[in-house]
C-alpha cells in the first residue's frame, strides 16, 4: 500500500513558512537568521520562500506585522465587553497569561525594535505598536499618563521575557516581575 501524504494549501505553507520565520528571526535577528534554516523549518525550498514573500526583509516584516496583530487579538478578547481600568487590567492579565510564556513570540517582538533602523521595518513597527496603542486608548478612554505606564510595563515584560525570568530563581528578578503583575 503507498503512503501518500497531503499536500499543504500555498496558506499552510505560508503559515509554515511564517511560524518557522518567528522562531528563527526570534533567535537571530533579520541580520542573522537563515532563510535555508527557515526554509527546511517550513518543510519546503528555500526558493518558494523567495517565492512567497520576495526578500528576507519582506518575511521578516510579515512576521512582525504578524506578532503585533496576534498581540492586538489578544488585548480585543481580553477587554472584550470592558472599559477602563478594567479593559487595561484584562488585557495586561492577558499579556502575562497568554504572551508572556512563549519567549519566541516576545523575542521576536525585541528584533523587531532592534532592527528599526530600516525605514521600512521602522514603518511596520511603528504602525502595529500605534495600533496596539491607539486600541487601548479606545478601549479604556484612560489619560496618556495611564496608558504609558501599561505599555512602559509591557515592555519591562518583554525584556523579562527575552531573559528567560518568567519564573525567576534571583530575588531581584522575582520582585521586578511581581512589581509587573496586576494585583
Amino acid at each position: 500500500m503507498a503512503i501518500t501524504s497531503q499536500r499543504k494549501s500555498a496558506e499552510e505553507r505560508r503559515e509554515a513558512v511564517l511560524e518557522a520565520a518567528l522562531e528563527e528571526f526570534a533567535a537571530r535577528g533579520l541580520d542573522g537568521a537563515s532563510t535555508e534554516a527557515i526554509a527546511t523549518k517550513a518543510g519546503i525550498s528555500q526558493p518558494y520562500v523567495f517565492r512567497l514573500f520576495g526578500t528576507k526583509k519582506e518575511l521578516f516584516k510579515a512576521v512582525i506585522n504578524r506578532c503585533f496583530r496576534q498581540t492586538l487579538e489578544v488585548f480585543q478578547r481580553a477587554a472584550e465587553g470592558k472599559r477602563g481600568e478594567a479593559a487595561l487590567e484584562a488585557m495586561g492579565s492577558a499579556y502575562i497569561n497568554e504572551l508572556l510564556p512563549d519567549p519566541t513570540f516576545l523575542r521576536g517582538q525585541m528584533q523587531s525594535y532592534a532592527a528599526c533602523e530600516d525605514e521600512g521595518i521602522r514603518e511596520v513597527v511603528r504602525n502595529g505598536y500605534g495600533d496596539l496603542v491607539t486600541y487601548a486608548e479606545r478601549v479604556s478612554d484612560l489619560p496618556p499618563e495611564t496608558i504609558s505606564r501599561f505599555f512602559a510595563n509591557g515592555m519591562l515584560l518583554n525584556v523579562i521575557a527575552s531573559m528567560g525570568l518568567q519564573n525567576p530563581e534571583e530575588p531581584w528578578a522575582e520582585r521586578l516581575l511581581r512589581g509587573c503583575k496586576p494585583e
